[in-house]
């Protein structure tokens, strides 16, 4: 029965990568691909990773709070903060904050997808990268070499077979931005476990030297916010 369970879901996948290869990503297509991990066997592995973490299992145990900070007030906090950097980003972006499809977090593989939906824009802000599409797939890279986030890990696979196949000449980029997330990815403290809202005022470059962050600022799909 599992078995056949992962194969419907395998075919399921397929269709929603190609449609996303349409799209070029689109949001509604994103949101469906990590629903159809909610309940796989790839998603208990990355849980199971998650917990194993020093206060994992606690966060998940306690469903620590879902992302949802208050723009208008980190936009007074003082320059040089993490909620002071957030907040720009997410204005000047043009971004809603909220932007994340809306789920409950009555089993623990839904309270981490939530998490982790929700502070992804924040994981761009700490690491460097940018928002074009190298910048994401390295963002991607970070959470599934840190913890195997089974969606990040599709979605990376089809960035590159999309640039190999239709766009050979930004493969090159793609793939120092996905190898640049990895290497974040395995040199920083795990960036999903962290308790952002607790630290707004600190600042950036703090946060940054305290979870081993060497950020992508410098790179071609960097950014300094």
């Amino acid at each position: 029965m599992t078995r056949a369970r992962e194969l419907l879901r395998s075919v399921k996948n397929l269709a929603i990568l190609r449609e996303l290869s349409k799209t070029n990503g689109g949001l509604d297509g994103i949101g469906d691909l990590i629903d159809n991990f909610i309940d796989s066997e790839a998603m208990k592995v990355c849980l199971e990773r998650f917990k194993a973490l020093p206060g994992g299992a606690e966060m998940v145990e306690q469903r620590y709070p879902p992302f949802q900070p208050d723009i208008e007030m980190l936009e007074k906090l003082p320059e040089g903060t993490l909620g002071k950097a957030y907040a720009r980003m997410i204005r000047k972006l043009n971004y809603d904050a909220d932007f994340f499809r809306p789920r409950e977090t009555s089993s623990e593989a839904l309270w981490l997808t939530q998490r982790i939906a929700t502070t992804h824009d924040l994981h761009h802000v700490i690491s460097g990268f940018n928002t074009e599409a190298a910048g994401e797939s390295g963002v991607l890279a970070i959470t599934a070499t840190q913890i195997g986030f089974p969606a990040f890990v599709l979605l990376n696979a089809l960035a590159h077979f999309r640039a190999f196949r239709f766009k050979p000449r930004e493969l090159e980029m793609l793939s120092r931005g996905i190898a640049v997330g990895n290497r974040i990815g395995l040199e920083a403290a795990p960036l999903v476990l962290q308790r952002w809202e607790d630290g707004w005022e600190k600042p950036l470059k703090q946060w940054r030297k305290e979870l081993g962050v060497s950020p992508a600022d410098e790179e071609p799909f960097g950014r300094t916010y």
